[in-house]
């Protein structure tokens, strides 16, 4: 069974910066795609990045040139590094993974984090 243990998250002023960790453990397979999912209040979650096991990552629009997710495969680790932050990122914010390749919908992926809480102040 497939872990996800998330760190990170934390309160941060508008126009500052917070890196996500999400640890795996469990896995047994070797192709796989990983992902970050959040959900602010009274909105869907909605996607963020994923990374699969042997690409790069993509982004969702919003984010561009200010997240990125990297990956330490050492440690089965990826990172979730957010620059520029706006109180409109406020949100809990999940790691997620499945085997094989996934695209950007939350119910392509069968593992899940605790998730972590994400605030950004004005």
């Amino acid at each position: 069974q497939v872990q996800l243990v998330e760190s990170g998250g934390g309160l941060v002023q508008a126009g500052g910066s917070l890196r996500l960790s999400c640890a795996a453990s469990g896995r047994t397979y070797s192709i796989y795609t990983m992902a970050w999912f959040r959900q602010a209040p009274g909105k869907e979650r909605e996607f963020v990045a994923r990374s699969r096991s042997s690409g790069n990552a993509d982004y969702a629009d919003f984010v561009k040139g200010r997240f990125t997710m990297t990956r330490d495969n050492a440690k089965n680790t990826v990172y979730l590094q957010m620059t520029n932050l706006s109180p409109e990122d406020t949100a809990v914010y999940w790691c997620a993974e499945n085997s094989g390749y996934r695209g950007t919908t939350a119910t392509q992926y069968a593992y899940w984090g605790q998730g972590t809480q994400v605030t950004v102040s004005s």
